[in-house]
């Protein structure tokens, strides 16, 4: 762009312009100068020129930076004149841009198209100590950014005016995260830099990263599809609308915060994270940003949901339809975090105090999570076995107070995978445990024809010893019961609603009981159907008892069996021998008499 301007306005502010002037020569449409690289371009250099000719500018945040670099490049000093354009820029941005959150903030935005000139004059460092300095203090203490963000007039003694009267309501608190949809506006390389000046200041760590949560939001449109409603609605933060970037933007934008998010636990929610990995994986970000995502996921796996275990398989392979190798790899992380932190481990806890352990209940969610991650992926027909043991065994045993929801993933995966052999059956079977099925589990399992035959005996042993040890807990509150109403019997006058419920409890367990006498019956009954169908199969040599079978099986008895079930089966046993001897008396006369 060309501008016809008279000379000695120029030259009289401006040594660079002087300098120019004095060295052209004179042609017939006069003195020709050029100047290629005047910051802010042709826009600035006119306002420059207004300048020279005396015009008053009208000097702002969004023009104060190119004025301020166009007078240092033009070398506009107090040298060529009083009150010079440097001087009067460097006052402006002293005593009013930064004194301003919003003007320091459009001020900063400005250094990009001028950065290299700014950098010289130190303008963005500047900006970015008073950026971090005011998100330090609460705003409502000086006004700013309340008012300017549209908020109410305040009368001195801070109540709220309305055209400019008070009328006594007091205008809300702001919180810690008021400037984060204002900083989300700056570049990446500004973003950083700021960033980096809060952590320096001593700004806590959860602040900094809600406003990596808020500037990702803003910039990574991944992020958005999977957000829950209920997240939305009740998220303090307020996200602007996605701002399109390019693919090696986003993914520039991703690694970089991975690298500024501060490694702990807790700062972001579980399901941010699973956004970040799963828009690395579309992006195809670096391997390192990668495993540092599923570091950071492994460290609060107790806080995820099935939903977010389900991510799709991306790999150029594409074998099954989830990616199992990437969940595997964030269960290793959680369970070498886990047994940092001083985890339990198998051999320093009872059963009894599995569910009632504060250590253990992450491990205890984690195994739950795992679980119902192994059904919702065990319908792939893709899904070899080898990843399904490896993904379901790495859950220590010690994690599953019951293995109910192994046994549904076990069973799902054996529906879907109808040709596996009878020995892969087995194998597969034996990542549960039967005594830590429920009875509810092992009734389904006796009946299910998926399981293999020696699985099916192990259930029906275990789930018969279930129901005695249960019938054998019944007689025993049923006779605590019947002793506390012998003590209770000079007593009738006090407590009649506590006894006639105390009545009722004993009448449930008896109906209970009586329902358990059955169901141990047709067990007994199964049990011994099945075991002649062993000896036709002649799996079974010779003449074995039901103790030879158990022992076939492996069966792992527990010693926990109530004295009340060994006195009644002592007492039966006894029975039947003063029968037989009887019998035995009567064969012998008749032998004599013979």
């Amino acid at each position: 762009m060309s501008f016809h301007l008279h000379k000695f306005p120029l030259l009289s502010r401006s040594g660079v312009m002087e300098r120019l002037i004095a060295g052209s020569s004179e042609g017939e449409e006069g003195c020709a100068i050029k100047l290629p690289d005047v910051p802010g371009g042709a826009k600035t250099f006119e306002l420059v020129a207004k300048f020279c000719y005396g015009v008053k500018l009208e000097l702002t945040a969004a023009n104060v930076v190119y004025l301020r670099c166009a007078a240092e490049h033009l070398e506009m000093t107090e040298e060529y004149g009083e009150g010079n354009l440097i001087s009067q820029t460097e006052t402006f941005f002293n005593q009013v841009v930064l004194r301003n959150w919003k003007d320091t903030l459009k001020a900063l935005e400005t250094c990009d198209d001028v950065l290299s000139y700014a950098e010289e004059l130190h303008i963005p460092r500047r900006c970015i100590d008073s950026l971090a300095a005011k998100a330090r203090t609460d705003p409502t203490l000086f006004g700013w950014p309340m008012v300017e963000h549209g908020g109410p007039m305040q009368s001195p003694g801070g109540s709220v005016l309305w055209n400019g009267i008070s009328t006594g309501a007091r205008p809300k608190h702001s919180s810690s995260d008021w400037w984060y949809e204002d900083a989300s506006t700056l570049s990446l390389p500004l973003y950083k830099r700021l960033i980096s000046a809060m952590e320096s200041s001593g700004i806590k760590q959860e602040i900094i990263a809600g406003s990596l949560y808020s500037y990702a939001k803003k910039y990574l449109p991944g992020l958005n599809r999977r957000q829950g409603a209920n997240e939305s609605s009740n998220r303090h933060i307020q996200v602007g609308s996605v701002t399109s970037l390019s693919e090696g933007d986003q993914k520039l934008l991703l690694e970089e915060m991975d690298r500024l998010l501060p490694m702990q636990k807790g700062l972001v929610s579980t399901k941010f994270l699973f956004g970040l990995l799963r828009t690395a994986k579309i992006l195809r970000a670096s391997p390192s940003c990668i495993s540092s995502l599923e570091k950071r996921i492994g460290m609060q796996l107790d806080q995820a949901t099935l939903e977010d275990l389900l991510m799709p398989n991306l790999s150029y392979s594409m074998e099954t339809l989830y990616d199992v190798d990437c969940v595997h790899r964030i269960l290793e992380h959680f369970l070498i975090m886990d047994q940092a932190v001083g985890g339990a481990s198998p051999g320093s806890i009872d059963d009894g105090q599995i569910m009632g352990s504060p250590s253990l209940t992450p491990i205890t969610m984690v195994a739950k999570l795992i679980d119902g991650y192994l059904a919702e992926v065990a319908p792939d027909v893709n899904l070899k076995l080898g990843k399904f043991q490896s993904l379901a065994a790495a859950v220590p045993e010690y994690a599953r107070p019951l293995d109910d929801g192994l046994y549904r993933a076990i069973d799902v995966y054996l529906k879907s995978h109808p040709w596996l052999a009878e020995s892969d059956r087995e194998l597969l079977c034996r990542l549960m445990d039967c005594q830590k099925l429920s009875l509810e589990a092992c009734t389904h399992a006796a009946q299910n024809e998926r399981l293999p035959l020696r699985i099916i005996v192990q259930v029906l042993f275990f789930e018969q010893l279930q129901l005695r040890t249960s019938i054998a807990g019944c007689f025993l509150v049923s006779d605590n019961l019947d002793g506390s109403r012998q003590l209770r019997s000079g007593l009738v006058g006090q407590n009649e609603g506590g006894w006639a419920t105390a009545v009722r409890e004993n009448q449930v367990l008896k109906v209970g009981m009586d329902n358990m006498r059955m169901r141990v019956s047709e067990l007994e009954k199964e049990c011994s159907d099945m075991r002649s169908e062993i000896e036709k199969l002649g799996k079974v040599k010779g003449s074995s008892t039901w103790g030879n079978v158990s022992k076939k099986f492996g069966f792992r008895l527990k010693s926990q069996m109530c004295s009340a079930q060994e006195g009644s089966v002592s007492k039966q046993e006894n029975g039947h021998k003063k029968i037989e001897k009887p019998k035995e008396k009567q064969s012998k006369e008749k032998k004599n008499s013979d």
